[in-house]
């Protein structure tokens, strides 16, 4: 998660990462580099509306991009 954001209990609290950005957050997107991470590590990327998609492009162009989810959706598995 972006070191702006609230853990995933307060998904009142959480807000976009997109740099500058800071709207509340409705997607996570759910992603890992497998240069990096081990095959089950995801790390999380939060996105209001209007960054879901530039972020989702910006991963996915890298091929790191897993899943998009609701940041409802997170539990403690994510991050």
């Amino acid at each position: 998660m972006s070191p702006d954001a609230a853990p995933a209990g307060d998904v009142d609290e959480l807000v976009c990462s997109a740099k500058g950005c800071r709207e509340a957050a409705v997607h996570a997107l759910v992603w890992n580099n497998p240069r990096l991470h081990r095959a089950g590590r995801r790390k999380v990327w939060l996105a209001c509306e209007a960054h879901r998609e530039h972020l989702s492009r910006f991963l996915s162009a890298r091929s790191f991009l897993r899943e998009v989810i609701g940041v409802d959706e997170l539990d403690e598995t994510y991050g």
